[in-house]
């Protein structure tokens, strides 16, 4: 039975056994899909609107693709094909207007274990766009572009030489190298650790670092770059994919989502709670290694990126993820030839104080890389789906009935 066939099924008759995650109102919601290219260019993909326009367009790997339809290719660095069967270098495409000319710039991260570098807009000219490398190290697989200091800019977090910690510019100066500020020891992480992520978990107002091994604390003044405390949880044994700290339950506490094994099973979120001072985090399954785990007899592999967004506009955040196709080849991890899914599932709190994720399927042959975006790129005001990976580059948009 297909992914599909077996979700519709078993779905039908959990809308009649658990009534209170089917709402009598709600949209009907469907995917179209747009495959912008069928060859291997990168493992990610992003949002941003490069030609000024009004309309969002989408980058992953040497294009970017305009919008509304993102059927004119543009090419911003030089065009290299990979083969499926080996790797990209090009992990991570994250969008900013980093030397403020009001144009939207390029952020890449390559390969694990290689440099960072932004590729500066020429301002609607066509031709190469000029690359600035500004770090030389990036490590870790599921690095993030996002405000941990809480200065209102958004800074590279990873890890490097076996610390965590974060990287920012000169902002007079953004094309010249990047400071990378340790946030801990030197605590053996490597390029292919797996597992990062940026939240609040104790609601301090303070942006604290997630990874597989537990959450470092951003003390109350970053002068002189402190080493954060580190309070141990095991969060996924062998690291998952990128992580979020969200209040999930509605208890005013910052939850932990994340996937177990990026190259194995499991999407997960860890409930806390509080005894006194003592934080808890209690592990709570969405999907397992078989069918039977889930409510809704859904079960995918290699779960190696996740996005946190509303999709749904009901004013709570959902799970975007997928499964990532052949990430080591046809041979390598956990079913490696099954179909390369993408859902998402909607978190639904339910009458009787419990926690649900519902999952709706958008796709059964793009998959996720090691990165998943969503975000309004049709313009409609729901969020779409962006990839890049081994099967190609695609936008899954977003179109309902009903509400």
């Amino acid at each position: 039975m297909s992914p599909l066939a077996r979700f519709t099924f078993v779905a039908l008759w959990t809308a009649i056994l658990l009534p209170e995650a089917f709402a009598a109102d709600a949209p009907t919601r469907t995917f179209r899909k747009i495959q912008m290219s069928d060859k291997f260019f990168a493992e990610g993909a992003a949002i941003g609107d490069f030609n000024k326009d009004g309309h969002a367009d989408v980058v992953a790997g040497p294009f970017w693709f305009a919008g509304p339809d993102f059927a004119k290719q543009h090419v911003y660095s030089p065009p290299k094909p990979f083969d499926p069967l080996g790797y990209s270098d090009n992990f991570f495409a994250f969008t900013h207007d980093l030397n403020a000319d009001g144009w939207d710039d390029i952020l890449i991260y390559g390969f694990p274990g290689k440099d960072a570098s932004w590729y500066e807009n020429p301002q609607g000219k066509d031709g190469m766009w000029v690359r600035h490398k500004v770090m030389d190290v990036v490590d870790n697989e599921s690095p993030t572009w996002a405000d941990i200091t809480g200065d209102g800019q958004p800074e590279i977090v990873c890890s490097t030489g076996g610390h965590f910690g974060y990287a920012s510019p000169d902002w007079t100066k953004p094309a010249e190298p990047w400071a990378f500020h340790r946030i801990s020891e030197n605590v053996g992480v490597q390029r292919f650790t797996h597992g990062l992520g940026v939240g609040d978990v104790n609601g301090d107002g303070r942006m604290d670092l997630l990874e597989k091994s537990g959450w470092w604390e951003q003390p109350a003044s970053l002068k002189d770059d402190p080493v954060w405390t580190k309070h141990a949880v095991e969060f996924s044994g062998g690291g998952g994919a990128q992580m979020y700290a969200y209040d999930v339950d509605g208890d005013g506490l910052s939850d932990v989502i994340t996937s177990l094994q990026a190259h194995g099973y499991g999407l997960v979120w860890y409930r806390q709670t509080k005894d006194g001072d003592a934080r808890k985090f209690t592990a709570n399954k969405i999907l397992g290694a078989t069918a039977e785990e889930n409510p809704y007899g859904v079960t995918f592999s290699q779960l190696h990126a996740i996005d946190l967004v509303d999709m749904n506009g009901d004013g709570l955040k959902d799970i975007i993820t997928g499964k990532r196709y052949w990430a080591h080849g046809p041979k390598g991890d956990a079913e490696p030839n099954a179909p390369a899914v993408v859902y998402w599932f909607e978190l639904k709190r339910t009458a009787s104080g419990k926690v649900d994720w519902v999952p709706h399927f958008i796709d059964d042959d793009s998959g996720v890389g090691t990165q998943v975006m969503a975000g309004d790129i049709s313009g409609d005001g729901r969020p779409d789906v962006v990839v890049g990976n081994k099967k190609g580059i695609f936008a899954h948009i977003q179109e309902s009935s009903g509400k």
